[in-house]
């Protein structure tokens, strides 16, 4: 059983597909479908998860992005204390590839025997009840799949890809015409409040705009596929969400069966204020750091506000959460940072600690033993599961329909 991630994860990883966010609830579910052929093609090829922010300047490791943080220092592996991937919850299962095994071979034939790609595309390369699939869509759709994956796709990987991308891009097109053969309407201000969710994605509107010339899309063209995209959402809705029905002992039986997935090791939350030091700094500028921490420290022992302090001061980009790093297991944090948490109670503040990255005061806010997380605890999370991996088959028997009663030709 594959991890499942906690729901602001699933949010963040269907993000710009092609070019947008999803804003509708099975708006989702439209761009899981995007990838669910991708998935199978390149799980062991080209994927990677999507680097968290913040908690930056604690962990040891490999470097992350920590944006709009201060820029990132090494981290070990997934950040802890991402709201997006830890919170200190276990990871229960993934219904993206899970689902994705649901799915039909690429175009071109049977699983292990795809049809070669030809190296020079044409302007179009497939169909739809007469509607073109156009090489530029289809080289956006594989642009987005390599900045998800963060590298190429491996040319041994090539034909499968290219070949999963085009049956997503034939479904989306099917998916479309059987929301306007519908006469499913959507709203200027839907349309408006989707363009808004995307531009809140970047630091200004410039940026928005770079991003969108960077991908080729004009306003205009993010405008129509918005619409678009939203009108499959509600005709799925209508469609699907009624055949949904998870129970209390589906998500039992799951639990049941999965003892692995809800087991939690030790784990610690903290927060701390940082005064950074770079590494070129002199021995004035060091000493002028650890100053500071001392005077906030002092004002944290006669009673001052941690987390107020923490956003004022902290160097760090857990600042903006007064400084909450949330949980975090043994062995992710640099070890001086780690030995002074391991010497605290909950509610204890340590004294000034240094590490690589500058002076740090620390507070331990919980410490959890290792456990098992109960069913209690963990039936929504699996119940949210259950439900997307049942819109998924029940997408992918969808689109099925549709092309099997449509007119779909494949030109490579």
């Amino acid at each position: 059983m594959p991890p499942m991630p906690t729901r602001q994860a699933w949010a963040r990883r269907q993000v710009a597909i092609i070019a947008g966010v999803p804003v509708h609830p099975f708006e989702v579910i439209v761009k899981k479908f995007l990838l669910v052929l991708v998935v199978v093609c390149t799980a062991a090829a080209c994927q990677k998860s999507s680097p968290p922010a913040g908690q930056d300047a604690v962990q040891a490791g490999s470097t992350a992005a920590a944006s709009p943080a201060p820029p990132a220092t090494p981290t070990a592996g997934t950040s802890p204390g991402s709201p997006a991937d830890s919170s200190g919850d276990v990871d229960l299962g993934a219904g993206l590839a899970a689902a994705a095994t649901q799915a039909p071979p690429p175009s071109g034939g049977a699983a292990g025997a795809v049809k070669p790609v030809p190296a020079q595309l044409p302007d179009v390369l497939a169909r739809v009840n007469n509607e073109a699939v156009s090489r530029g869509e289809f080289e956006r759709a594989v642009s987005v799949l390599e900045r998800r994956a963060g590298r190429p796709v491996p040319a041994d990987q090539r034909d499968r890809v290219f070949r999963g991308v085009l049956d997503n891009l034939i479904g989306i097109h099917l998916l479309a015409q059987e929301a306007e053969r519908r006469k499913v309407t959507v709203a200027d201000t839907e349309v408006d409040q989707r363009i808004d969710a995307l531009k809140k994605q970047f630091k200004s509107e410039d940026e928005f705009k770079k991003a969108l010339t960077d991908r080729g899309v004009s306003l205009a063209t993010l405008r129509t596929e918005s619409r678009k995209e939203l009108a499959v959402a509600k005709m799925l809705e209508a469609e699907i969400k009624p055949k949904i029905s998870v129970t209390d002992g589906d998500v039992k039986a799951f639990y049941d069966k999965n003892p692995e997935q809800f087991q939690q090791p030790e784990s610690f939350r903290a927060s701390h204020i940082l005064i950074r030091v770079e590494s070129t700094a002199t021995p004035e500028q060091k000493k002028d750091a650890r100053s500071k921490a001392e005077a906030l420290l002092k004002q944290v022992q006669a009673g001052g506000d941690f987390a107020a302090l923490a956003r004022e001061h902290s160097q760090d980009g857990s600042a903006s959460n007064g400084g909450d790093l949330n949980y975090f297991g043994r062995g992710q944090m640099v070890p001086a940072f780690e030995q002074a948490v391991v010497a605290l109670k909950p509610g204890e503040v340590s004294g000034v600690v240094e590490s690589p990255f500058g002076f740090h005061i620390i507070k331990l806010t919980d410490h959890r033993q290792p456990r098992t997380v109960p069913l209690a605890e963990a039936s929504g999370r699996i119940g949210q599961f259950l439900v997307m991996q049942a819109q998924q088959r029940e997408m992918v028997d969808f689109v099925r329909a549709l092309r099997a009663k449509g007119k779909v030709e494949v030109l490579i």
